[in-house]
């Protein structure tokens, strides 16, 4: 069995299209997994467990034709 993968704070960026701020500030409601302390300085996200966020989270769509 592999080790979880981890991933660090810009790769969970990159995946969740949020910034930053949004981030911790929905870790802190719980509404994102938290991280995982990886040493004195560093955290990071279980990967299975921000695709599972992802996946149950509701499709946007621009129907609406936005502006």
């Amino acid at each position: 069995m592999e080790p979880e993968r981890m991933i660090r704070l810009p790769e969970l960026l990159m995946r969740t299209g949020l910034s930053a701020s949004s981030v911790y500030r929905s870790v802190r409601r719980g509404d994102l997994p938290r991280p995982v302390t990886l040493g004195p300085n560093a955290v990071g996200w279980r990967l299975s467990e921000v695709l599972a966020w992802l996946a149950a989270r509701p499709a946007v769509s621009n129907a609406g034709g936005g502006r």
